[in-house]
């Protein structure tokens, strides 16, 4: 089964089950408290409605989600980590609870119909009880009446966790089978479900934890089942409306219907190690290092594909240090098996061959996904070459003895953390490419010292950036608001000229002049800035009314709203609309306002000034006249 006919499936599946099908959200998310950079459960975009708030699509509701986890960057190389996936998920918002949801998932896995998965390499495990809580009878009942149905006889491991006999079902505890987003809030035991992935080793037996560890089972459902609250006091409430919340990964449900051993051996990366293997001349199997750069490269470019698609671009802080990291590694690992050339827009050709009939956003952004990997990786083999060289000068390699550094073969001796901290800084040589080529010489890099000195850094960024989103505003002023109307047909223009990678980054407004930071990797040329003034002006002189509406924020990104989505808007916001004679709409953002009531009112637009602001950043000061 392919990757498109699995999620194809799925939706079929649920939306039979009365669910409606809505699409994958954005990787970056629109609302984030600052505690994530990326999307990173298929539940992430929907908690509002896991707390209540009414789905435009009713009550039952599935999908296929875009994630990424970046806490897996370094375990990526392994046979089942990743840093982006897919996790196809169905959701009830106060509507069916455990019965319906496990006896879906079990028709969903057996049924020849859909997957056909062989019933007895099925096992799964419940919450067993903790902390007050009660063992999850309720599903170790319905899981008791699905496998009898089936006609299957099963039993329920005891505390030993042993799986003998015909035990197919494994209570656990909180650290297994009990789910909560943080500290506090809707909460609740889960059941998961495995699949014996090696049947021909025999009969099934052994303690559970070892079985998962030994990849003999592997898990591909789960499903959570919110009924609980958990109070700032440490209390569990029930929940006058439970949720179901489950997630599938499409990578492993593949793995399984394949009958491979690992993610990395499905069509989703075959055709990847293909073009990695023409490209470095190295077989995917020649031996476990090469097997292992091979699943790094592919999984970074396959991240660094989807993020860029979705607006993010390569910057030293935040989801863009995320995104150059994973392209940097790609690039490092592709030296390690001799790829000296640039190669990482020849394998976002094939992930783009892969998924852009599923996920549209890939072909349409294909050219700019191409120009930030060339950018990056070109950028990169510079550092390198300056990085290596510097390195070579303070800690040589095949130097036996430093007396002033008082090396030792055996044990490393910590490096100066400032002149390591420099090389990241000033350099942008990444700090585990600094660890790996320390580590050869035998020093260490100073770990603690180095994520001190990045902390910090990162503090002052965040302390310099303090403000940015929040619009800008010194005073509400006549001229200020003509000015906050004409950063909106700023942006507008910018994005018709340069590409819908153009967000706004942040934005600064007094009574004189207008400041607009935008995403977008180099400098904006002369000619562009005129046909970007013009449009400004041709969109004043038409004389437009700016149209101001409340709304949801739901319904604002329904309707295309741009909107700074780092910021925390409320329930409500104000959308500003400016629509030209022909219906077509100029700019429509969220905004906290003031604003003039039509174009005409605005003047003259002049750019004065077109910078970089920071890396993969423009900056442009403009007045009107």
């Amino acid at each position: 089964m392919t990757a498109n006919e699995l999620r194809k499936k799925y939706l079929d599946f649920f939306e039979s089950k009365g669910h409606t099908i809505i699409p994958s959200a954005s990787l970056v998310p629109r609302e984030t408290d600052g505690s994530t950079l990326f999307t990173t459960a298929g539940m992430h975009p929907l908690v509002p409605y896991l707390l209540g708030e009414q789905h435009p699509g009713g009550n039952r509701v599935a999908n296929v989600q875009k994630c990424v986890r970046t806490g897996d960057i370094d375990d990526v190389g392994d046979n089942r980590h990743l840093t982006f996936f897919e996790m196809m998920g169905n959701w009830s918002f106060g509507d069916y609870f455990k019965k319906e949801a496990i006896q879906w998932s079990f028709e969903f896995l057996t049924n020849q119909k859909w997957l056909g998965l062989d019933k007895n390499r099925l096992y799964v495990t419940v919450f067993k009880g903790e902390n007050g809580i009660p063992r999850d009878e309720e599903a170790i009942a319905t899981w008791q009446k699905v496998f009898s149905d089936a006609g299957m006889d099963v039993e329920v491991a005891g505390e030993d966790e042993m799986i003998k006999n015909n035990v197919r079902i494994i209570p656990l505890g909180t650290d297994d089978n009990f789910w909560i987003a943080g500290a506090t809030g809707p909460c609740g035991g889960d059941t998961e479900m495995f699949y014996d992935m090696r049947p021909e080793e025999g009969k099934l037996e052994g303690k559970f934890g070892d079985l998962v560890d030994s990849f003999r089972i592997m898990e591909i459902w789960n499903n959570v089942f919110m009924e609980f609250n958990k109070t700032a006091e440490g209390k569990y409430e029930k929940l006058a409306k439970p949720n179901v919340d489950t997630g599938m990964g499409v990578e492993r449900t593949l793995t399984v219907l394949d009958g491979g051993y690992t993610v990395f051996e499905t069509e989703l990366f075959k055709p990847l190690f293909e073009k990695i293997t023409e490209i470095s001349g190295c077989g995917y199997q020649d031996s476990e290092e090469t097997k292992k750069a091979f699943r790094i490269i592919a999984d970074h470019i396959r991240a660094s594909v989807f993020m860029i698609a979705d607006g993010v671009t390569p910057l030293n802080t935040g989801a863009g240090y995320v995104l150059r990291r994973l392209i940097r590694r790609a690039v490092r690992y592709g030296k390690l098996i001799g790829i000296e050339k640039d190669f990482t827009v020849s394998v976002a050709e094939i992930v783009i061959q892969n998924f852009g009939d599923f996920y549209p956003e890939l072909k349409k952004q294909r050219e700019i996904i191409f120009a930030e990997l060339k950018k990056e990786e070109d950028k990169f083999r510079k550092t390198l070459e300056k990085g290596l060289a510097i390195l070579n000068k303070l800690y040589p390699i095949g130097v036996k003895q430093l007396e002033n550094l008082e090396y030792s073969p055996v044990i490393g001796k910590d490096v100066d953390p400032e002149k390591v901290f420099d090389l990241y800084q000033t350099y942008g040589f990444p700090f585990e490419i600094i660890q790996e080529e320390l580590k050869k010489r035998g020093f260490r890099a100073g770990e603690e010292e180095f994520e001190r000195r990045m902390k910090k850094h990162q503090d002052l960024s965040r302390t310099a950036s303090a403000g940015m989103f929040k619009g800008g505003l010194q005073d509400s002023g006549e001229d200020t608001r003509k000015l906050h109307t004409a950063a909106h047909l700023l942006l507008a223009a910018l994005r018709q000229i340069l590409g819908n990678h153009v967000f706004q980054k942040g934005s600064n407004i007094t009574p004189e002049r207008l400041r607009l930071d935008f995403s977008h990797g180099e400098k904006v040329a002369p000619e562009q800035l005129i046909l970007i003034e013009n449009l400004v002006n041709r969109a004043i002189d038409a004389k437009l009314d700016v149209l101001s509406e409340e709304m949801t924020l739901e319904q604002a990104k329904k309707i295309d709203a741009m909107g700074v989505f780092e910021s925390k808007y409320g329930e409500k916001v104000t959308v500003y609309s400016i629509i030209n004679d022909a219906g077509e709409v100029v700019s429509r953002e969220i905004c906290g306002g003031p604003h003039a009531k039509n174009t005409g009112e605005l003047g003259n637009f002049k750019i004065q000034k077109e910078e970089a602001s920071s890396s993969g950043v423009r900056r442009i000061k403009a007045v009107l006249t």
